[in-house]
């Protein structure tokens, strides 16, 4: 494994590790999460390293990344543009992203990241009445939360509210104290996988334009003994995309082991 750091566009530091060598495989967390936080995204980069580079790297803000203000979604597209050229060599890049990163990675290649092609587990789509609707202020909640210095509160909003924890297990959470620190020390960053959702979590369809210039080859994944919602969300995404294929993947939930990921995303980067 080789850690190091690239420069994004604006100059933000972005932290990374990288295993092997060929054509890059990079890694996208969701909200809240980061590489101290996602061992198995080194377990999986540790299986896939006799063919691929596989790259993780902490999101802006979290982990051993810097942040600059103010934020807007497409600093974020630009990290990993950053990250593709400068860690993966400017090979053509798999890119594969977790839950709410699985957005971050669909609105990059909507906005022309070079992306050869694209799996995302779970991403968090409502467009029925599965579950409830993100509030329409969800974003402004949390930036007022954490502008007054409440990231705690931030933080119970995304459980509940995004998540969809009901109140009594978010304020479960809150008592692992170890746990609860790494949460509110990261709560500034959940309002930007806020902004990268969008309306996909609105309960309405899609729009049409959403992911409209996405032609590269997309796997869709989700655990077949996941929330229902969660699994609804991932055929809604399927059905969205022309180049899309929808795979549940056996036995697991929002999480999945190295093992499976590896061999979801080596098939899928060979086929594709």
């Amino acid at each position: 494994m080789l850690d190091g750091t690239v420069h994004s566009a604006d100059g933000t530091r972005i932290a990374y590790s990288a295993w092997g060598d060929g054509d890059p495989i990079v890694i996208i967390d969701g909200a809240t999460a980061h590489r101290a936080t996602t061992p198995e995204n080194a377990a999986t980069a540790e299986l896939l390293a006799d063919e691929f580079r596989v790259i993780n790297y902490d999101r802006r803000g979290r982990g051993a990344s810097a942040d600059t203000v103010p934020y807007a979604p497409e600093r974020e597209f630009e990290d990993l543009a950053a990250v593709i050229a400068q860690a993966g060599g400017g090979r053509p890049a798999t890119v594969f992203g977790w839950s709410s990163g699985g957005l971050l990675a669909l609105n990059a290649a909507q906005a022309g990241v070079p992306i050869a092609r694209l799996a995302v587990f779970e991403p968090p789509v409502v467009v029925g009445d599965t579950r409830p609707p993100l509030r329409a202020d969800y974003v402004e909640q949390l930036d007022a939360a954490v502008a007054e210095g409440r990231p705690g509160d931030a933080v119970l909003l995304f459980l509940t509210d995004a998540v969809g924890l009901p109140p009594e297990m978010a304020a479960g959470v809150r008592e692992d104290a170890s746990m609860w620190a790494q949460l509110e020390a990261i709560a500034p960053t959940i309002a930007y996988d806020g902004r990268q959702i969008g309306e996909t979590m609105s309960g309405r369809p899609l729009r049409p334009d959403l992911w409209d210039a996405i032609e590269v080859p997309v796997l869709v994944l989700h655990g077949d003994a996941t929330w229902p919602q969660l699994a609804a969300g991932a055929r809604a995404v399927a059905d969205h995309l022309p180049t899309a294929t929808l795979r549940a993947v056996p036995g697991e939930n929002h999480s999945t082991s190295g093992d499976a990921l590896a061999a979801a995303v080596r098939d899928f980067a060979k086929e594709n």
